[in-house]
Parts: structure tokens; C-alpha cells; sequence
């Protein structure tokens, strides 16, 4: 999970690039802890609480009416987090070799300038590697199952759950946006993968995606509207480790 910071004072660059950010979040279902935008460099120093290389920073070069300017404040944010990602978004290219002098190591200089596609592309760029950097790799972050029959890997922040199949041998996998089904059993799924959690006889469900457990009624929502059974032995369970997310 990553963070995200710009500092921008023009209203619609500010609009612009928080446009694109939430895009390339939503689109590619990236978890985000933190992303604010600020037009002063001192409420965002202020919000650095945290360090490490899962910190994305994108700085604009020049701030009205500010006596630090982007270069100085890039200064201090490697100051406070030597493993944080910076990108300056700016008019001003001219100052690219000045990152060298300041000695803020920056990953990229987005020009104004650039049209949608290649702006969002650029942007796009920095978050990927800013992922990365935080260590969540595909093989970290996926679900993968290879039998003698099938073979499937999914990121796991897309799964909602698994069903046993009407066809004998065969579950189906239910995600964000698609159904598959192939050759498994709910036990060989439960025992892949310890962030799953058998909810019921004929599901496994990931947690991270349950929306609501109506424990009433015994049944568990999930964000796009589907639903699934937990059992009444599973119940405590289930809640605890919702709770631990």
C-alpha cells in the first residue's frame, strides 16, 4: 500500500493531476493509504509522517508566495524519508539540472506541457515503480494455483471468492470484473493461500474485499453486489479476521 503527496498551488494543474492519479488508481485497483494535495509546503512537510520507499511525492518547482521552493522542499522530504520517490511536475525544465546540485535524486521531471496521454502515462510510470519499491511484487500481491489440470494466477486484490462449480472437479473463481472456472477443489483453494478464508463448505472467500457480514442472516456482500453463505461455525472467525485488516 502506498502514499501519495502533491504539492501544487494552480487550481486546475492541482485538478489535473489528481484526475490522473485517481484514474490510474481506480483502474488498475491500487490500495492507497494516504493521497492529499496540498498548495503549501508547509502542510505537507507536516503531513511526512511516515518513511520508506512506499512514499510518492509530486512536487511542483515553483510555489507562489512561498520563500522554500520545490527543490528545497524535495531537500527536506529526502532529509526525512531518504527512501521516498520524488517527481517534479513543472513548467519550468530548465531546472532539471539543478536536481543534480540539490541532490534529491528525483525518479522523473513531468513537463506541464505534455498532452493527456503522455501525462497520464508519465504519471502512471511513477506509481508502478513506486509499487515496486514497496515491495509489492506480482508474485507477492497474486494469487497462483498450478494443478495437473489448471493453472491460474490473479492479483489477489481483485478476488471476492471462490465457489464449488456445478460441474464435478471445477470451482469458480468470482473477481472484480470477471468469472472463471477451472480444475480445483474449495479444499486446494483454502490451503493455497493463507490470506483466503473457507467461509462455508462450498466457499473461500478474501476478507479484504468483504463490504458487509450480515451475521444475522448468515451472509457475506461484497462491493459489486454479489453475496455468498458463511457458515454459523465460521462466523466468529471470519469477523476476527476482517477485523485484523
Amino acid at each position: 500500500m502506498i502514499n501519495i503527496f502533491v504539492l501544487e498551488d494552480e487550481i486546475l494543474q492541482q485538478s489535473r493531476i489528481e484526475t490522473a492519479i485517481l484514474k490510474i488508481l481506480n483502474e488498475e485497483q491500487i490500495k492507497c493509504r494516504v493521497f492529499d494535495v496540498f498548495g503549501s509546503s508547509s502542510q505537507l512537510l507536516e503531513a511526512i509522517e511516515e518513511r520508506g520507499g512506499h512514499q510518492l511525492f509530486f512536487l511542483d518547482i515553483e510555489i507562489k508566495d512561498e520563500e522554500k521552493k520545490g527543490l528545497e522542499i524535495a531537500k527536506e522530504i529526502r532529509k526525512k524519508d531518504p527512501a521516498a520517490t520524488i517527481v517534479f511536475v513543472t513548467t519550468h525544465s530548465e531546472f532539471m539540472p539543478l536536481t543534480f546540485k540539490f541532490k534529491v535524486s528525483a525518479l522523473d521531471f513531468i513537463d506541464k506541457a505534455l498532452g493527456e496521454q503522455y501525462f497520464y502515462e508519465r504519471i502512471k510510470s511513477a506509481i508502478d515503480y513506486t509499487l515496486a519499491s514497496a515491495g509489492e511484487t506480482l508474485s507477492q500481491e497474486s494469487f497462483h494455483l498450478e494443478t495437473s489440470l489448471s493453472q491460474i494466477q490473479v492479483p489477489l486484490k481483485k478476488i471476492l471468492y471462490f465457489e464449488t462449480s456445478p460441474t464435478v472437479h471445477k470451482v469458480i473463481l468470482h473477481t472484480i470484473d470477471e468469472r472463471i472456472e477451472f480444475y480445483a477443489t474449495i479444499s486446494e483453494i483454502e490451503k493455497k493461500d493463507s490470506r483466503l478464508y473457507r467461509s462455508h463448505k462450498s466457499f473461500v472467500v478474501n476478507p479484504a474485499n468483504i463490504e458487509r457480514l450480515d451475521k444475522v442472516n448468515k451472509i457475506i456482500y461484497f462491493p459489486n453486489g454479489d453475496s455468498c453463505l458463511v457458515a454459523r461455525t465460521k462466523l466468529k472467525g471470519l469477523s476476527e479476521r476482517i477485523t485484523l485488516l
